[in-house]
C-alpha cells in the first residue's frame, strides 16, 4: 500500500520575479535625480558647454576678423604664451593684485571689521556697516570712477597729502598695481566683513569668557580660540575672495587699463587685449583658459583646508 504524498505547497509569491537589487537602486537613482534634472540641463548648456567650445578655440588660431577659417593650431597658442613676456608679467601681477587685494587686504581687513563692531556700540556699528556695505554694492564701473579721482594726480589722495604737507606722486603712474589693489579691498572687503560676522556670532559666549577669566588677552583669544573655531568660515572666504578677484577687470580697466605699459595689466585685461584688440580669439582663449586652471588650483587648495575638521 503506497504511502500518499502530500502536494507542495508554493510559498505566497514565489512565482513571481524578484528585482535585483542593482536594478532597484538604479531605479532609485533615476527618481532622485527627477527633480535636480532641469537645473543639470541648464548647467550644461550655459556652463558645460561653453567652457568646452572655449576649449577647442583655445587650440585654434581663430581670428576676430580677417579669416575664412580657422585651422587646429595644438599647443601652438599656449608655447606662445609661456614666451611671451607680456603675458608672464600678467601672471605675476595677477598673483601680486590677488595676494594683496584679496588674501591679506579684504581678508585681515573683513576679520579685525568684524571683530571691532562686536564690540563697539550700535551707532558705530550702523554708520561703519552702511559705509562698508555701500562701497560693495556700487557697480564695479562707479567704483573705479570713484578710486580714479581719488588716486589721479589732482584727486583727493593728494589734496590730503598737501594739506598735511607730505610729498604727494601720481600715484595710478608710480603704484599703479597698488593704486587698484587697494580699490579692489574697498570695494570688496564688505562681503569679508559679513562671512566673519555671522562666524564670530556662532561662537558661544562661555567659551571666551572662562578664556578671559583664565587670564588670556584678546590677542592670545582670537590666536587660540577665535581664529580655530572659525577655519572653516576663513577656508570659503578666502576661495570665494580669491576666485572673484581673479576675474576682475572692470574696475582696472577703468582706473588704468591696465597701464602705463603693462604696469597693472592682470591675466583679464591681457586676454582681453589680445581677444577684442588684437582679434587673436584663439590665443585669448588659451589665456582665459589658463586664467580658469589657475582658479581650480585655488579651489582645490581651499577645499583641501575646509575638509580638515576644527
Amino acid at each position: 500500500m503506497s504511502t500518499p504524498v502530500a502536494p507542495q505547497v508554493r510559498p505566497p509569491g514565489s512565482g513571481t520575479k524578484v528585482a535585483s537589487p542593482r536594478r532597484g537602486g538604479l531605479r532609485r537613482a533615476v527618481v532622485r535625480a527627477l527633480p535636480v534634472s532641469p537645473a543639470l540641463i541648464l548647467l550644461v548648456l550655459f556652463l558645460a558647454g561653453p567652457i568646452g567650445y572655449c576649449a577647442y578655440i583655445a587650440f585654434t588660431d581663430l581670428q576676430l576678423t580677417g579669416q575664412a577659417h580657422a585651422s587646429f593650431v595644438g599647443f601652438d597658442n599656449f608655447r606662445a604664451a609661456f614666451q611671451d613676456d607680456a603675458f608672464l608679467n600678467a601672471v605675476w601681477l595677477t598673483l601680486v593684485f590677488t595676494v594683496l587685494s584679496s588674501l591679506v587686504g579684504q581678508n585681515t581687513l573683513g576679520l579685525a571689521l568684524a571683530a571691532l563692531m562686536q564690540r563697539a556700540s550700535k551707532p558705530v556699528r550702523t554708520v561703519v556697516g552702511g559705509v562698508v556695505i555701500t562701497a560693495w554694492v556700487l557697480p564695479e564701473v562707479v567704483a573705479g570712477f570713484l578710486l580714479y579721482a581719488f588716486f589721479r594726480r589732482e584727486g583727493t589722495l593728494n589734496a590730503i597729502l598737501d594739506w598735511l604737507h607730505l610729498p604727494s606722486q601720481n600715484w595710478l603712474f608710480t603704484l599703479p598695481i597698488l593704486a587698484v589693489s587697494f580699490a579692489n579691498v574697498w570695494r570688496g572687503t564688505a562681503f569679508s566683513m559679513l562671512v566673519y560676522s555671522a562666524a564670530l556670532n556662532e561662537i558661544p559666549k562661555e567659551i571666551t569668557e572662562a578664556a578671559e577669566v583664565d587670564g588670556a588677552g584678546g590677542w592670545r583669544r582670537m590666536w587660540h580660540i577665535t581664529l580655530p573655531m572659525i577655519r572653516r568660515s576663513i577656508g570659503t572666504n578666502l576661495m570665494l575672495n580669491t576666485l572673484q578677484t581673479l576675474s576682475v577687470f572692470g574696475l582696472i580697466w577703468v582706473m588704468t587699463r591696465g597701464g602705463p605699459s603693462g604696469k597693472s595689466q592682470t591675466l583679464p585685461l591681457f586676454m582681453y587685449e589680445q581677444a577684442f584688440q588684437k582679434s587673436m580669439i584663439g590665443y585669448g582663449t588659451a589665456v582665459a583658459l589658463l586664467l580658469l586652471v589657475v582658479g581650480s588650483l585655488f579651489s582645490v587648495v581651499y577645499m583641501r583646508l575646509l575638509r580638515t575638521e576644527v
